[in-house]
């Protein structure tokens, strides 16, 4: 519009803001991101099940053992304890073998990075956070419901 004001007859074409130059430019890198971003919120909800799902086949498995620490006068706090911790002691175990992992494979990925060091410590503190909430809920619901298991029907099987 500026340009045509000083000079009608000049021929314009191409034109673009800056913010519209810079989209299309990051266009190439941004459909492989947000693949990224799905399958990293896949392999997030994948571990949450699979923690969920160990810990929740665990307490089955000890419903007696549970019921009798019931019976014999252990609190609900010290159960719900007993079971996080074992949840929890899993996760620890994939922490390390995951930071591990991640220093091997870390002059592999470099390349694919792009204003990230493969070892970050602000991206590798953020992810280590995401990972204990989304493991420490995933624990916690095995455990309120080992809590809640009655030393009567655990003991005679109903």
């Amino acid at each position: 519009r500026e340009l045509a004001q000083i000079d009608p007859e000049l021929p314009l074409y191409n034109i673009f803001t800056m913010q519209e130059r810079i989209d299309d430019s990051l266009v190439t890198r941004r459909s492989p991101m947000l693949l990224a971003v799905a399958f990293g919120a896949v392999a997030l909800f994948l571990a949450a099940v699979g923690i969920y799902g160990v810990l929740a086949y665990l307490v089955t498995q000890r419903k007696k053992e549970i019921g009798i620490r019931a019976a014999m006068g252990s609190s609900p706090q010290s159960i719900f304890n007993l079971v996080l911790k074992e949840g929890l002691g899993i996760v620890a175990i994939g922490f390390v073998l995951g930071i591990g992992g991640t220093f091997i494979l870390s002059r592999y990925i470099g390349s694919l990075l792009f204003g990230v060091e493969p070892l970050d410590a602000v991206v590798m503190i953020s992810a280590a956070a995401v990972l204990s909430v989304v493991a420490l809920v995933a624990c916690s619901v095995p455990a309120v419901r080992a809590t809640r298991i009655s030393p009567v029907e655990a003991l005679t099987g109903e």
